[in-house]
């Protein structure tokens, strides 16, 4: 029996169409929201996130402006900028691409956004909101899209045991703390893990987000498991984009998975959408 496949694009179409009607309302009332995206250098994987992010929210009525840097930038220009965007009242969310180039300071970078308009859980206000289950800062949107799926397909988390594979600060380390929040009982699996496949087999949910291509595969796995493939990589040998899920060995023995592409990734721009709408109400008074 095939398992469910849990298309992202179905989840981003309905938060987008949530995402315009809510921004329509505010321009109503002539607040504009608007995303300012800072990047340094121009690196393709940058180039093409900001290319889907612009395109979600010109579809979804909010405003862009892209604050682009010189590769060389110095830390006094870059410091400079960045306090600027920050205290530009127009700029309601501020996307960093990161890494930052090594010449500059990351730690002081992440930690000078507000947390208010840190939409994608850059900052440690943020990344403290997601471990207090407090509405601080934001999420990373790739965690909370990942969160967004389950919710849409009304996958209950309550008591169930969820497996998290991987414990990075953007995916794994986040995810297990709003899965912990949504009342599941959550093991993180790491590098130093002993037997991980003995753990995942035992859980309802299982997060793969390890950015190991296809190193997940069926003896990680058990029926009637729902499984979210956070991962994405290029597959010389076959041509395409893979998750760290080997979808076609676990598909027929799992009861629901997201595709590699047209998952996870499908639904992050969406979420970045979100979260600009949100900090520009609450940075308006809005309710």
């Amino acid at each position: 029996m095939s398992a469910k496949i849990l298309s992202g694009k179905e989840v981003a179409a309905s938060i987008k169409e949530e995402c315009k009607a809510t921004a329509e309302e505010l321009r109503a009332k002539g607040i504009v929201p608007k995303l300012g995206i800072l990047r340094v250098g121009a690196k393709d994987n940058d180039l093409a996130y900001e290319r889907g992010a612009t395109k979600t929210m010109n579809s979804c009525s909010v405003d862009v402006q892209v604050f682009e840097l010189p590769e060389d930038v110095t830390q006094e220009d870059f410091d400079k900028k960045l306090q600027e965007i920050n205290d530009d009242p127009s700029v309601n969310g501020i996307l960093m691409f990161l890494p930052l180039p090594k010449h500059l300071d990351e730690k002081r970078a992440r930690n000078m956004l507000k947390p208010e308009k840190d939409i994608d859980g850059a900052t440690t206000g943020s990344q403290a909101g997601v471990y207090a289950g407090k509405d601080l800062g934001f999420p990373p949107c790739t965690a909370q899209a990942s969160m967004e799926i389950l919710k849409y397909y009304n996958i209950d988390l309550k008591g169930k045991k969820a497996a998290v594979i991987g414990r990075s600060l953007v995916i794994g380390r986040p995810v297990a703390m709003m899965l912990m929040n949504a009342n599941a009982t959550v093991t993180i699996c790491h590098t130093k893990t002993v037997d991980v496949p003995s753990i995942t087999r035992e859980a309802d949910v299982v997060i793969a987000a390890s950015g190991q291509m296809e190193s997940v595969g069926p003896e990680y796995l058990s029926e009637g498991q729902t499984v979210i493939d956070v991962g994405i990589s290029w597959n010389d040998a076959k041509g395409k984009l893979c998750g760290d899920v080997d979808f076609d060995k676990a598909e027929p023995i799992v009861g629901a998975i997201t595709p590699v592409p047209g998952g996870v990734g499908s639904v992050t721009s969406a979420v970045l959408c979100k979260h600009v709408i949100k900090a520009c109400k609450a940075q308006n008074g809005i309710e």
